[in-house]
């Protein structure tokens, strides 16, 4: 049992030692691997960072970008505010909230540096509303339909082109993510495949050997996953870092400026983790998948 074991752990010693050992002889190539995996990872995730956060100030936005219900003005106080349930019913209403006569009048009057104009106009030209607040922007036209038929609503104002324009911008973005991501990932694969592939050629007459003596092909295999899985993984890291530091950078010039004035960023420690995790993992897969695939054609002995 113990020889087993012992003999079991040499095995893995050797393996390993053979994936580091490749790593350390073909180090341009190596270098070169490592490169590409950094500059593929960073473009992917300067990609998608760029997609998160306009995901995210798509969805303040939409917090803020309020429709407006007017109730019919024959309608009083009271029969208005009994509304307040029947445009909650409504689909895609997240909340509601009422505004009075005189609110709506103070609230006008707020936009006007002289206020005194508003002395001789009463409440009563204004008509009760309903602020309200949905839980997708896309709808809102859909929405807006549904509300103006709740029988005492006169009237629904709402921005539609620029809750079409979030949309638009936040589908187009999440498009060209994906699809930069896709082609990145398949460009890395095969750029790693490519490297892995010219370590092999160099030992094509050691791998035929072992295969002649009646070594498994898993066993010729694994140390040029594990170099695969080596370079993915410090790669990962070194671009992790380097999405860091420019993430930081970049976002540090943005809200000094005076488009920090409108516009809010994520905060790269609530982004690290996920990206770490997709990094990651992304690296791994790149890795073993372009070591398969490089040694695939020499094992055919």
């Amino acid at each position: 049992m113990g020889i087993t074991v012992m003999g079991f752990m040499n095995k893995i010693g050797y393996l390993f030692k053979e994936g580091f050992r490749s790593i350390a002889i073909h180090g341009f190539m190596s270098f070169a691997s490592v490169t590409i995996i950094i500059a593929c990872l960073v473009i992917m995730g300067s990609f998608s960072l760029l997609a998160v956060n306009i995901d995210a100030v798509i969805d303040k936005l939409e917090s803020e970008n309020e429709m407006l219900a007017f109730v019919d003005e024959t309608y009083t106080q009271n029969q208005a505010m009994a509304l307040e349930g029947e445009l909650t019913a409504v689909p895609n209403v997240s909340k509601v909230k009422f505004i009075t006569r005189e609110e709506a009048m103070s609230e006008f009057a707020k936009d006007y540096e002289n206020n005194s104009l508003f002395n001789e106009i009463e409440a009563s030209v204004f008509r009760d509303r309903y602020v309200i607040y949905l839980d997708d922007i896309s709808l809102m036209a859909d929405t807006k339909v549904q509300l103006e038929q709740v029988k005492g609503i006169a009237d629904v104002s709402a921005q539609l082109d620029i809750s079409k324009g979030f949309v638009t911008t936040r589908n187009i973005v999440g498009a060209v993510s994906l699809v930069l991501i896709v082609i990145l990932f398949v460009v890395s694969v095969f750029i790693m495949s490519n490297t892995v592939k010219l370590t092999t050629f160099g030992r094509r007459e050691e791998i035929a050997i072992m295969k002649m003596v009646g070594a498994t092909n898993s066993f010729i295999r694994t140390p040029f996953i594990i170099e695969g899985l080596t370079l993915g993984v410090i790669g990962s890291g070194l671009a992790l870092a380097l999405e860091w530091g420019i993430y930081t950078l970049i976002t540090d010039k943005i809200m000094t400026s005076i488009a920090g004035s409108y516009v809010s960023v994520l905060s790269f420690n609530t982004l690290a983790l996920p990206l770490a995790l997709v990094y990651m993992g992304v690296g791994i897969v790149v890795g073993a998948f372009g070591g398969t695939i490089a040694i695939r054609n020499y094992l055919k002995v």
